[in-house]
């Protein structure tokens, strides 16, 4: 059985309101988002964003692949299909369907190169779906 993708409408190459949503969330835990979505934009030349649900989202064209949030005492980086993908690391949180996330801590160590494949295998995942039908 095959499930539709997730489309959001009006992601741009590049949306303002994530700029401001970002200078809205200065500080550590701030930067920890800012640091992995720029990570997620630079997956390839077809990466699109938007403000979606109160975060910053990155898409193939508009088919989301992962987000980042800002919490009280810790930053989600967020991937859509999540549940799809290899974890050698097992980073991965969540229980969903689809959905996983990393949480990150301000002071505490982060495995960046693992957290880095894992948005690289995001975004090769969403683009075999949204190429694959």
């Amino acid at each position: 059985m095959k499930t539709e993708l997730l489309r959001f409408n009006g992601t741009v190459e590049r949306d303002p309101a994530i700029d401001a949503w970002m200078r809205a969330h200065a500080g550590a835990l701030g930067s920890i988002a800012e640091e992995w979505f720029a990570v997620m934009r630079r997956c390839g030349d077809e990466v699109r964003e938007a403000l979606h649900d109160g975060c910053p989202v990155a898409c193939l064209g508009d088919a989301p692949f992962g987000y980042v949030n800002v919490f009280t005492a810790h930053v989600n980086v967020g991937f859509f299909h999540g549940a799809a993908l290899p974890d050698p690391a097992r980073m991965l949180q969540g229980t969903g369907k689809f959905m996983r996330h990393v949480k990150l801590r301000a002071g505490e160590t982060t495995n960046a190169a693992a957290l880095g494949r894992l948005i690289d295998a995001a975004f090769v995942d969403i683009k075999a779906r949204v190429e694959n039908g």
